[in-house]
């Protein structure tokens, strides 16, 4: 038998091996478990707990009001960790100023987002850093839907489809949830795609809220687990991830309606068609020049303007006809301001703009009682950051808290309460407060909440859209909440029954719509042919 030294087991060799790996494997724990603290710099917050940080506290639904929860426990300006990942939450008017407006610069890009990639490709305005790309997209809506090509043409189109509308109304009161939706899409795609929408089962009248439907599910604060803070959930196979399953199958719906929408517009161009709106005018510059995106970016584009310009708009003038209905006493002082300037035999137009001023008042508190962007979409620091001695670390993602500022007690008194006379020391509309540098007197409409940067390029079309809506409603008919046909009494309206997701507009819900009298229904009648005449270029 032969020995060997290197044989003989030497004691205490190791232990020296031993102690390195009970440091490196104490050192690794601590680290893990630190994973979802709090840097002690950050704005205070919730507790948190090791790896998840206050994951565990996030509802999948309804996070907007645990929002003001947290604000009216830890101040306006808290913090939250998903995970590894900082989250700053802004409920307060003055920070978002300080920060958004004045620091624009490193405040402006959009965290990643994995279940937006899967949804979009990548291709949407609303999740796309401030590349090339993004301004090219921006300046597109900017520019078309400016001030100036809105009151010198749009409005056409604009006024042509509220009279068919106001005589939907006529012909199909119960019908109004459909109605609504019908105008704002036909008015977008006529703008952006050359093709209007007859009726709301029409593929121009609701082909939008199938994509957005699927849109505000998918991408809803708290409906995905934490994927872009735990990177490793990305392997899990789309067999057993019903989120992943979700963002596909609405990435599907994206490409198949954008899809469909740009093919018809390649026909009728084929045909020797070509009609005065944007993809038209896009795809005659584009084909002379260097493509500047993709072409299935170009059909998101294009299809982002209709989402934009529809959507929300609808989702906001329900709610106006929401809160019609369950407080009559606004129609009421609407109508004796309307009825002074436009009698029965002439509608009101945006030309009374100014003569009008509850009905702004209406819109703006609209957008306050009910905002559709509850939580805004998210922005990333682009570098560490210090806003009144606390840290905000870079790549940070901060959440304007929209609903949770325009239901904050200190700043508005009965919150939950339809109030147009909150907003009468505000006659202009929107941006022309959100441009101002005093932040403090500022319309705090959800459009503006205290940045300009915030203020979405659509919002002249959208709010000449629902000034224009509301005033010929309210000078048209007498809403109400429905009468039981059993009863004989007014049903009560729920005013809080809104869809979850990232964009909230309320659930169907039913009123009773009637015409004033008459004369107002004759109006109506006689306007009617010559916007069908008119509108039939977009036919």
């Amino acid at each position: 038998m032969e020995f060997s030294l290197h044989s003989i087991p030497v004691p205490g060799l190791s232990t020296p091996l031993t102690a390195v790996v009970a440091i490196l494997l104490a050192g690794g724990i601590y680290r893990l478990l630190k994973i979802g603290s709090r840097d002690p710099r950050m704005p205070s917050g919730p507790p948190t707990i090791p790896i998840l940080g206050n994951l565990h506290q996030i509802p999948s639904s309804g996070l907007y009001r645990q929002f003001r929860e947290w604000a009216k426990e830890h101040g306006s300006v808290f913090s939250l960790k998903f995970g590894p990942t900082n989250i700053i939450v802004l409920c307060d008017r003055q920070a978002i100023h300080d920060l958004l407006d004045k620091k624009g610069a490193i405040y402006s890009d959009r965290p990643p987002s994995y279940v937006g990639n899967l949804l979009t490709q990548g291709d949407h305005i609303a999740l796309e850093q401030m590349d090339p790309i993004w301004r090219t997209k921006r300046k597109v809506i900017s520019h078309n839907f400016s001030p100036k090509n809105l009151d010198e043409k749009h409005f056409l189109v604009q006024e042509a489809e509220a009279t068919v509308l106001m005589n939907d109304l006529l012909n199909d009161p119960e019908g109004f949830y459909d109605h609504i939706r019908r105008y704002t899409a036909s008015v977008a795609s006529a703008l952006a795609f050359g093709h209007r929408g007859p009726t709301f089962h029409s593929f121009w009248g609701h082909a939008v809220y199938d994509v957005m439907d699927r849109w505000t599910e998918a991408m809803e604060a708290g409906a995905n687990p934490p994927v872009d803070e735990y990177p490793i959930l990305k392997l899990v196979p789309k067999r057993f991830a019903y989120w992943k399953r979700r963002a596909v199958a609405a990435g599907v719906v994206f490409d198949t309606i954008w899809g469909k929408a740009r093919r018809l517009v390649e026909e009728r161009r084929g045909r020797g068609d070509k009609r005065d709106c944007i993809i038209d005018r896009l795809l005659d510059e584009y084909e002379k020049k260097e493509w500047p995106m993709s072409q299935h970016a170009f059909n998101n584009l294009v299809g982002e303007v209709v989402e934009g310009a529809a959507d929300t708009t609808a989702a906001q003038l329900l709610t106006l006809i929401l809160a019609f209905a369950k407080y009559p006493h606004v129609q009421d002082i609407a109508r004796q301001e309307i009825d002074s300037h436009c009698p029965p035999d002439k509608p009101p137009k945006w030309t009374d703009f100014k003569n009008l001023p509850y009905i702004n008042q209406i819109v703006k508190e609209g957008m306050r009682w009910r905002p559709v962007a509850v939580t805004g979409l998210p922005h990333r620091v682009r570098e560490d950051d210090w806003y009144n001695g606390m840290l905000i670390p870079k790549d940070s993602t901060l959440f304007v808290a929209t609903w949770a500022i325009h239901h904050s007690e200190d700043l508005f008194t009965d919150h939950d309460t339809f109030n147009p006379d909150r907003f009468k020391d505000h006659p202009k509309l929107a941006n022309d407060y959100a441009g101002s540098p005093d932040w403090m007197h500022r319309d705090k409409s959800p459009t503006s909440p205290s940045s300009y940067s915030l203020l979405c390029p659509g919002i002249h079309l959208a709010e000449r859209n629902m000034w224009r809506i509301a005033a010929k409603l309210l000078w048209a008919y007498e809403i109400s909440e429905p009468i039981d046909p059993v009863t004989g009494k007014s049903t009560p309206l729920d005013t809080s029954k809104y869809n979850p997701g990232i964009l909230q507009a309320p659930l169907p819900f039913k009123v009773s719509i009637k015409p004033r009298s008459e004369q107002h229904v004759a109006t109506i009648r006689r306007e009617l042919e010559g916007s069908l005449e008119f509108l039939k270029e977009w036919s």
